[in-house]
């Protein structure tokens, strides 16, 4: 059902991990929120939802020891359409609200943690794509990486408290932050109580103090934008995934694989895999949800925020390339950014940190891997998933000159296409297209790092979800050679176009027979 290019006639190997036990608050459904209202509460009881006036229970539950919170919200107002580009954005504002029902008072501490809006960690367009070192402030690739490389890093904001008292039988807004019109706020937090407590999340309209925050709590009422309460049965039978409000079980997950590359070939392991895309393993990376709202999917199949390290134990004997993929399937049409987020990775050689910027149907080098003959190599991945991603990844250990082969026949067939664009007629819908819609008017190829992959094999066919489950085929088998017919020396009108867009068709057969060829070996 997914198609990797990097892969071809190779196979991958489960990893057999696991997630720890941790429980994780997640407020991210609705993603999309219209206006004032609870978002997510964990206290026993109900919330009217503002589309249908019907009582929703809560997702009921109460924290008690180790515990995370994963937030991640837009404000798509009604009038968003009438929103001027140069004036002012209205605003609301995103609080996070901790209940201690008991009779005694509840400590808490705080281990790592950050909160992040689209004022503070907006999107730069230079940053979005490839591979490009972390610096020591890297806010500048949207608030939801901006969050997971603090929790990378085990930092804590310094705007969050390192601890705080909940007294007995109270309530009181542990942070809130501004979420501007088409925006975003990300928060992700890591902390420990010693007794038991609830949560909820809520969004206010220009409170003057903490009072009005809890006051829209009192209230009773869900925010708008519940679009998923007319598909619970769609959610319900696995046809559609929603978004994820409740909270799962698992802050981490550790896997440790041993492999001989000598001996058994280039490396292939899926990473945050699903139902739809697990490469052949089977493995399924997806933490369940004890406790959820009715319109939420019934798992964290995005696991945001989920902090992964991956431990390989590599033998082998000099370059070999670190390579994360996401996959094409068929039915494609467009491409779109499946990955937008940082890594950590340790070898003997030291500590590189990288933020990555991935598309659909791509795969792209990391880093390089120097291996030492005879010894296992000790190389350890480590990402915590943002919210700015398609889930479903796969990670690769390459020979480089495999790497740098493929490197070479992709800028050859990027060549063909310039040459096609620039003098033909436009191309058959049928062919790649290859302007990122990301990438605006400034238009053209972003730079990508060392190895870009844009297979000939069709694409992920974008979705209104990332989460959305659908029966695809398996990929259409390698086309036969083409033969070409003698020409006249002397073109007819409309020849020229014709016989170019020929050559770029035959470009990119052959182009897909090599790549083929080359995996398989």
């Amino acid at each position: 059902m997914a198609y990797v290019a990097l892969m071809a006639g190779q196979q991958a190997r489960p990893l057999k991990g696991s997630f720890n036990q941790v429980p994780v608050l997640h407020s991210n459904q609705p993603e999309e929120v219209e206006g004032e209202g609870i978002l997510i509460n964990t206290a026993p009881g109900y919330a009217y939802a503002a589309e249908t006036g019907q009582p929703l229970r809560n997702a009921e539950y109460t924290f008690n020891g180790e515990f995370g919170v994963h937030m991640h919200h837009k404000y798509f107002p009604p009038n968003r359409r009438q929103l001027s580009a140069s004036g002012r954005r209205p605003e609301l504002t995103l609080g996070l609200i901790l209940i201690n029902p008991g009779g005694r008072a509840v400590h808490i501490r705080f281990e790592n943690g950050a909160v992040r809006n689209s004022f503070e960690a907006p999107y730069l367009q230079q940053y979005k794509m490839g591979v490009r070192p972390l610096g020591p402030r890297p806010w500048n690739t949207g608030p939801g990486d901006a969050t997971a490389i603090q929790m990378l890093r085990g930092r804590l904001d310094s705007k969050l408290s390192q601890e705080i008292t909940i007294p007995a039988r109270s309530r009181i807004v542990l942070f809130h932050t501004q979420l501007p019109a088409l925006g975003i706020a990300n928060a992700l937090l890591k902390g420990r109580s010693d007794g038991p407590f609830q949560m909820a999340v809520v969004a206010a309209k220009n409170p003057q103090s903490d009072w009005e925050l809890l006051s829209v709590l009192d209230q009773g009422r869900l925010a708008p934008g519940r679009v998923y309460l007319n598909r619970i049965a769609d959610i319900n039978g696995r046809r559609v995934f929603s978004r994820v409000g409740g909270v799962a079980i698992g802050d981490a997950y550790q896997a440790t694989l041993s492999h001989d590359l000598a001996q058994q070939g280039p490396l292939h392991v899926p990473l945050t895999s699903t139902h739809r895309h697990n490469f052949g393993t089977r493995e399924v990376q997806v933490n369940p949800l004890v406790s959820r709202m009715i319109d939420s999917s019934l798992d964290n199949v995005g696991t945001y925020g989920v902090r992964f390290d991956v431990d390989l134990n590599l033998k082998g004997a000099g370059p070999y390339e670190l390579v994360l993929s996401h996959p094409s399937t068929t039915g494609s049409s467009r491409p779109f950014t499946a990955f937008r987020g940082s890594f950590q990775v340790r070898t003997e050689e030291g500590l590189q940190e990288m933020h990555v910027g991935l598309r659909s149907g791509q795969s792209v080098a990391l880093t390089t891997l120097n291996l030492r003959a005879g010894v296992a190599n000790p190389v350890r991945v480590s990402l915590v998933y943002p919210a700015d991603a398609t889930p479903g990844h796969l990670l690769s250990v390459v020979p480089a000159s495999q790497v740098a082969m493929v490197q070479d026949r992709e800028r050859q067939l990027e060549l063909a296409r310039n040459a096609a664009s620039s003098t033909a007629a436009p191309l058959p819908s049928t062919l790649p297209a290859l302007p990122d819609p990301d990438e605006g008017a400034a238009g053209g190829l972003p730079s990508l790092p060392p190895l870009v992959l844009q297979p000939g094999a069709p694409t992920l066919q974008p979705e209104l979800s990332p989460y959305r489950s659908l029966p695809l085929a398996p990929p259409p088998p390698p086309a036969p050679a083409r033969t070409t017919q003698p020409r006249s020396t002397a073109p007819t009108p409309g020849m020229a176009s014709e016989s170019l867009v020929d050559r770029y068709r035959q470009a990119l057969e052959a182009q897909q027979q090599m790549m083929r060829g080359l995996m398989g070996r």
